[in-house]
């Protein structure tokens, strides 16, 4: 009985393979996000402001395992570089955010060259768990340096200025994540159908017969880790400076499964199909709220219901 509904849900997925309705629906929902907090109230904003942030994140993650095939488990330590970085750098040493974003994303790619080179040589579990121990090196080592705050953090972090304009309000900040994420979205589709996007597609599909093909398959993988460590960085200096502090828990393997969870929930590989799964990682668990402690339940068997009615994710790459 379920072969008829996926299929039918997979021929309205089909409708938007037309470039035309695709920028006709990415129009309707941006619209719709500028006129959400309008309607919504402050505490709805602050968690769809949450939500596009899963956004950020889940499209770089996408661009390491949708795109290239690498499962990634501690993609929250880049988060937490760009995060810290700032913080340092304006709360310790006094400098403009916008002058830190630099510094954050440099910072985000260095790290991303160091484990990945030696890493990506290896495949499957193996890289699994080197990125899961990076992941966990990057939080405990905020956790005990006195330059980071220790397990207390980073707190007293400046909101940003923009020509005379001071970001400090949820609604503010609203806006700019909501900015973040038609860039990030711009982004990803430009690389998703470059000639890079494409090398990621072979590696994905068959590292051995890429290699054969004459692909730098090493170089390749650490151009997508290094790309989603730039995403991440970005993320984690705007969460920086939108709480105003930070401190190492929010940097916890938990963060990196949410957002490999909204990947995979999505699509791999599929952008609709991220921003969808990053909403419903994000949303779910409130709207559920009110069910109290069975709330995380009910999420859980959601989401057992979807992998198992949509194994390869709600909207995944045509053909699946």
């Amino acid at each position: 009985m379920a072969q008829p509904r996926s299929n039918a849900f997979n021929n309205i997925i089909a409708q938007f393979d037309e470039p035309w309705k695709r920028y006709a629906a990415f129009a309707v929902i941006v619209a719709l996000l500028l006129i959400a907090p309008i309607s919504l109230g402050p505490y709805a904003t602050v968690i769809l402001t949450n939500a596009l942030l899963y956004v950020v994140l889940a499209l770089g993650l996408n661009v390491v395992v949708g795109y290239a095939g690498l499962l990634d488990l501690g993609y929250a330590a880049f988060f937490a570089v760009g995060a810290y970085t700032v913080g340092i750098l304006t709360h310790i040493f006094g400098l403009d955010f916008w002058l830190t974003l630099p510094f954050a994303v440099g910072a985000a790619m260095i790290a991303g060259v160091i484990i990945g080179t030696p890493t990506l040589r290896l495949r499957s579990d193996y890289l699994a768990i080197v990125t899961l121990g990076f992941g966990e090196i990057v939080r405990f080592s905020a956790r005990n340096m006195e330059i980071t705050g220790g397990a207390s953090g980073i707190s007293g972090i400046q909101q940003p200025w923009l020509f005379g304009w001071h970001i400090n309000t949820p609604f503010e900040f609203y806006y700019v994540f909501v900015v973040l994420a038609i860039i990030a979205v711009i982004v990803s589709v430009r690389l998703q159908h470059s000639r890079l996007g494409r090398a990621w597609l072979y590696v994905r599909h068959d590292e051995d017969a890429a290699e054969a093909m004459g692909i730098d398959t090493v170089r390749v993988k650490l151009a997508a880790y290094v790309i989603g460590a730039i995403f991440g960085s970005i993320s984690g200096a705007f969460f920086a400076v939108n709480l105003g502090a930070i401190s190492p828990e929010s940097f916890s393997f938990q963060q990196s499964v949410l957002i490999l969870m909204a990947v995979i929930l999505g699509g791999m590989g599929k952008i609709p199909g991220v921003i969808l799964g990053a909403f419903i990682v994000v949303l779910a668990p409130e709207l559920l709220r009110d069910l109290g402690e069975y709330r995380l339940l009910l999420f859980a068997v959601g989401l057992l219901l979807i992998m198992l009615f949509r194994p390869s994710g709600i909207w995944p790459v045509r053909g699946k």
